[in-house]
């Protein structure tokens, strides 16, 4: 399956400034998570038929009412999400998918692989090559550093869920949204994974420990300076104290965490 890429210049916490943008198919392609505008995006767009994104988030659909336009491609939604993808994009999706569907190009199909967690909506889309299967995964993964989930719409348990359904689909190649392709998706998947894990120690240490509200338990669980990123450390240990409370590890009812045991 023949597919280009661009790194499309794009207003992103993400390092690097750019989100990838894939074209996936030499005829009757389709383009993926277009994210702006410009030159970048433009030598992408000859004989795009489809159109979808792996998440509804603005460093990701910026130019997908654009690329419709110029294109008359299929815009495609995940099932469910039509509001939120039109109040994202500002455009309703032609057609809906979910886990499983294929998107028929003119070199073969792309599946659509749910992977919720960043985002409630997020899939990846996979296609086979000759490398094997390739999977365009959004912001599942990246090659170096984490990646954001944090609530409220982040989901942890969605996202390590996610992680081990792509660890035991052990593609060749992982296509993130931002940065370098993942030439060894399982190695990457179980690094991210314990990532997470070793973030979750933290923060059930730092709520045994005698923190009680989100900024305590950041203060406690970070062992970094993290003032310039605060609202999103915050967000990420919310969102670890919320995974917590569903497995009754912690006791958190929004304001306060608690030891699971204890008066």
């Amino acid at each position: 399956m023949f597919l280009t890429s661009r790194g499309v210049p794009v207003e992103t916490a993400a390092p690097g400034g750019a989100t990838n943008a894939y074209r996936i198919g030499a005829d009757d392609a389709l383009l993926v998570d277009p994210a702006a505008t410009g030159g970048a995006l433009a030598a992408l767009l000859d004989d795009v038929a489809h159109i979808a994104v792996t998440h509804h988030h603005p460093d990701h659909v910026g130019a997908v009412a654009a690329a419709a336009g110029e294109t008359g491609a299929t815009v495609w939604a995940r099932r469910g999400r039509e509001a939120d993808f039109a109040a994202a994009t500002g455009r309703r999706p032609d057609r809906t998918f979910r886990e499983g569907t294929r998107i028929e190009t003119g070199e073969g199909p792309v599946t659509v692989v749910e992977t919720p967690g960043h985002a409630p909506e997020h899939v990846g889309f996979a296609f086979a090559s000759e490398r094997g299967e390739r999977l365009v995964c959004g912001d599942l993964a990246a090659a170096e550093g984490s990646v954001a989930v944090g609530a409220p719409e982040g989901d942890l348990r969605a996202y390590l869920t996610a992680l081990r359904r792509v660890h035991a689909r052990a593609p060749a190649e992982l296509l993130p949204g931002h940065g370098p392709a993942i030439g060894d998706p399982r190695a990457g998947a179980r690094r991210l994974i314990d990532h997470r894990l070793d973030r979750e120690r933290r923060v059930r240490a730092a709520v045994d420990g005698g923190a009680r509200t989100v900024p305590e338990v950041t203060d406690a669980a970070y062992e970094k300076d993290v003032s310039g990123v605060r609202s999103l450390a915050e967000a990420t240990v919310r969102a670890h104290l919320e995974k917590l409370a569903v497995e009754r590890r912690v006791r958190f009812d929004g304001e306060r965490a608690l030891p699971a045991e204890g008066p």
